[in-house]
């Protein structure tokens, strides 16, 4: 048995019991990492034998490190962001745009928001502020689990029609595959038929009205002012808006935006507390709220990123999408099949292996908002909502309100399937009789 079907099994094997926390009782992050070390170690003692051109294996570790790192620091300064906001009551007013009567209504309201948000913000953290929204809003955790699906669902599918909204339509802009203008134009209907149909059918599970619910932290921030709510919450939640333009302009990865607005935050909330001593700013300040980061879903993240990186190097993913090129052929098939791998693993190296083996050239379909690479735009976005791992918005929401693989994969998985077919036919009647 050859050292690459090795590393794969193990990956296999190592998936396999994240897929069955809920049978097991072994909790994923300690999978995940552990995974992560096997794959690390089975490359380290072998490599030599595989012949990867260019590969020293010290520089691959620090490499895949820092890019899993980058990851790892947006969602740590985005958690703490939106946490610093919420317990200021910033998402007060939100919540009441949001609240319904039914819990119905509550549904198509959060599906469209998270959609809209997502195209501005990334899904990530469109899904950690829509989690900490519904968390005022839903107290029965069997009524939020299915808010927090659709959360997953709206936010891969919103990300997908924006170059700024994902990090793949990200890398497909940056790399002039694709145009701002183009992929707007010509995906956002078929993205928002990818969270429509799925919220149609999920909204069966939800009967009846929802039942009034207090906040009961209003009264601990009652010493802080509206004005300083509200300066708070523009800061945070404003801050977050802009980092995407920061990317833009300075071409510094997003986590060092979402560092720099947890800084200015930080100070600001400093200097408000300085002055309020008396009602033990500690419960509030910073320094406390970054003890309450959920550093399971961050162990969880890395050892899953470093896993994938592993079959990454080892030329496993390009292989893949070699094949499905050489198998399928067809466009619309081989791009669909990418976007239902990447509810396996992530996207961003399928992508980045799809860009390597085609480039643009003046065919139609390759040329720049072709319909291969508008395709792949829509297809790694919204197809990584078939699994809950199957994407950042996905892992996260995992995370945060406890979803088990199993659950998710028995209940949701047909779902998002049909909403992820239903955009690609939408995709084709637009090129066939509209975008001629």
């Amino acid at each position: 048995m050859s050292l690459i079907t090795i590393i794969v099994c193990t990956f296999v094997i190592g998936y396999m019991f994240i897929a069955l926390e809920s049978v097991t009782k072994i909790n994923k992050a300690a999978i995940a990492v552990l995974m992560c070390v096997v794959c690390w170690t089975l490359l380290a003692c072998g490599y030599e034998g595989l012949h990867l051109p260019g590969f020293e294996l010290n520089e691959a570790i620090e490499k895949n490190l820092g890019e899993a790192g980058t990851t790892l620091f947006f969602l740590m300064g985005a958690m703490t962001i939106v946490e610093i906001v919420d317990q200021h009551g910033g998402f007060n007013w939100v919540r009441g745009t949001l609240a319904s009567k039914t819990k119905r209504s509550l549904l198509w309201k959060i599906a469209f928001m998270t959609a809209i948000l997502s195209a501005v913000l990334d899904n990530l953290t469109t899904s950690i502020v829509m989690i900490m929204i519904l968390r005022k809003l839903v107290q029965d955790p069997k009524d939020r689990i299915w808010y927090a699906v659709c959360v997953i669902i709206a936010a891969n599918a919103g990300g997908a029609f924006s170059p700024i909204g994902d990090v793949t339509t990200i890398m497909l802009w940056n790399g002039k595959m694709i145009t701002a203008l183009g992929v707007i134009s010509e995906i956002i209907v078929p993205s928002f038929i990818a969270f429509i149909v799925p919220t149609a059918v999920m909204q069966l599970h939800l009967k009846g009205d929802l039942p009034k619910v207090t906040d009961k932290r209003e009264a601990a921030i009652s010493h802080i002012t509206r004005n300083e709510r509200i300066i708070i919450f523009c800061l945070g939640v404003g801050g977050l808006c802009c980092v995407p333009v920061f990317h833009t302009l300075t071409e510094l990865p997003a986590f060092m935006g979402i560092l720099g607005v947890l800084g200015i935050l930080w100070c600001v909330t400093e200097i408000i507390y300085r002055k309020k001593e008396e009602h033990d700013p500690m419960a509030k300040r910073v320094t406390k709220m970054l003890s309450r980061i959920d550093l399971s879903t961050i162990m969880f993240f890395l050892g899953i990123l470093m896993a994938v990186a592993v079959l990454s190097e080892i030329g496993v993913l390009t292989s893949i999408g070699k094949w499905l090129d050489e198998t399928i052929g067809n466009d619309y098939l081989v791009t669909g099949a990418i976007g239902i791998l990447s509810s396996i693993v992530d996207n961003v190296p399928l992508v980045a292996g799809a860009m390597k083996m085609y480039v643009i050239n003046a065919s139609p379909n390759l040329a720049v908002d072709g319909i291969f690479w508008q395709l792949l735009a829509y297809c790694a976005g919204v197809g990584g909502s078939m699994l809950i791992i199957g994407s950042a918005a996905g892992v996260v929401v995992m995370g945060l309100e406890r979803i088990s693989f199993g659950w998710y994969m028995k209940n949701v998985t047909w779902i998002a399937f049909i909403g992820y077919i239903a955009g690609i036919l939408c995709y084709w009647v637009e090129k066939t009789y509209i975008f001629i």
